[in-house]
């Protein structure tokens, strides 16, 4: 300001100072055309920098300013410093929008953002994966008309937004969504969605679990407490009946123990902390005793051949015996009387490789999936009338992962399964291996 009144006053003076020498020389009426053509060509020096300052403004660029003395100097100058400041400002508030934005993209969770007419303004890639929506076509439009499920309309307009609501994700059957509106600012809202189908797998795993748990307890403690009460009751029973009935509780009471060990082998394999005790094991004499000990259940029934190159394995005796036990019963089991089970071990391209195949009634492909998960059984009443406790290829699966390896599935209905458990070449032991003489290999 002080700089302004500084120039109006040495303007002024020059104007007066010319006036004077002009009126001192020519006379008073000279002196008055000198003031007055030097304010008319002020005046016209001070339209021209208005002009150039309003085509600035309406283009304004921090790199072309108008380039003027005295007053439109200054302001331009000051202009000038609020336009970079403002440049600034804007160009650190458009890299937060950016940087939100990219935060907001590569969240694994859903964000849609309602206008207060529960339009969409944005939403991520997560939502539109969740919702089978596009940003590009689908801006703008209600997310009512996008989202038809009753339960969803319902929670919009309840307008009680405290918990999370339940619905169905788009394209994939299965897939299940946690999804929450968060109101914010002027009546708008944040639709945010998860996508929560492995805890609702897991969930219902957990509910599975304890119902069949019950119920293969519960049957043989029925079968148990009924005779116990029939022997009971009868005074005079005679000594086949009692015999019979301590055969049957006996059968039972064993029924209870393999699935009260099954389930204590599964917790061991499921816990991390719980060691791999390695050594090198001879194989075809590991298979072999298992097949001697299956005879006992065969009794004869089935044709049972086994081929057994001599590789040994690096490995836990205990948790490997146990997969190619169940592996072998599920087989006697399974396979009508007269049928045939072929055990194989060996190297397959550099593998070693363990396979039970029978010729049994087969399992149809959409029960394949679920065969590794606990009490599933493709028909339950023959499969507890067999003795089986259904967490036999549960166990199977497990040690394979201990040990880094993996079980394959294949069978076709009505013409038998076969089950093959492929190793790590670097598990291949000598076959004069010595514990001190082998590094052991540590679980993943």
């Amino acid at each position: 300001m002080r700089d302004w009144i500084g120039r109006l006053v040495s303007l002024a003076a020059i104007a007066g100072v010319g006036a004077l020498v002009t009126g001192v020389i020519l006379g008073p009426v000279f002196a008055a055309l000198f003031l007055f053509a030097y304010l008319v060509i002020a005046m016209a020096l001070s339209l021209a920098a208005r002009a150039r300052l309003a085509r600035w403004l309406a283009n304004p660029s921090v790199d072309e300013m108008p380039d003027d003395e005295g007053a439109w100097g200054d302001i331009h100058a000051r202009l000038h410093r609020i336009l970079r400041q403002q440049t600034t400002s804007r160009a650190s508030l458009s890299h937060a929008l950016w940087r939100f934005r990219q935060a907001g993209e590569a969240m694994p969770d859903g964000v849609i953002v309602l206008d207060a007419a529960n339009r969409i303004e944005w939403m991520n890639p997560s939502a539109e994966r969740h919702f089978g929506l596009t940003f590009k076509d689908d801006r703008g439009r209600a997310i009512t008309n996008l989202i038809r499920q009753p339960a969803f309309g319902g929670y919009l307009d309840a307008q009680h937004y405290g918990e999370p609501l339940a619905l169905k994700g788009s394209g994939e059957s299965d897939r299940v969504l946690s999804v929450q509106l968060v109101p914010y600012g002027d009546h708008e809202k944040l639709l945010l969605s998860r996508d929560v189908s492995r805890w609702e797998r897991l969930e219902s795993v957990r509910r599975d679990f304890i119902a069949n748990v019950s119920h293969e307890l519960r049957t043989p403690l029925t079968v148990m407490k009924g005779f116990l009460e029939t022997l009971s009751d009868a005074r005079d029973a005679d000594e086949k009946l009692f015999r019979r009935s301590l055969e049957l509780m006996t059968d039972q009471a064993e029924r209870m123990q393999r699935l009260v060990e099954d389930l204590l082998m599964l917790s061991r394999l499921e816990d991390s902390r719980y060691p791999l005790r390695e050594e090198p094991i001879d194989m075809p004499a590991l298979v072999q005793s298992v097949l001697v000990e299956a005879e006992s259940i065969n009794r004869g029934e089935h044709r049972i051949a086994s081929r057994l190159d001599p590789q040994w394995l690096l490995a836990s005796r205990e948790e490997v015996r146990s997969a190619v036990t169940n592996l072998v019963t599920n087989a006697i089991r399974y396979t009508p009387a007269g049928g045939d089970i072929t055990v194989t071990w060996g190297l397959e391209e550099g593998d070693p490789v363990l396979r039970v195949r029978d010729n049994g009634e087969g399992i149809a492909p959409e029960h394949i999936p679920r065969l590794t998960e606990r009490f599933y059984r493709v028909d339950r009443s023959r499969s507890r009338s067999s003795g089986g406790t259904g967490l036999g290829l549960a166990i199977v699966k497990h040690v394979l992962a201990r040990h880094q390896g993996q079980l394959d599935i294949a069978s076709e209905a009505g013409k038998g399964s076969a089950f093959t458990c492929r190793f790590p070449a670097s598990r291949l032991a000598p076959a004069s291996a010595d514990l001190a003489s082998v590094t052991p290999i540590r679980a993943a």
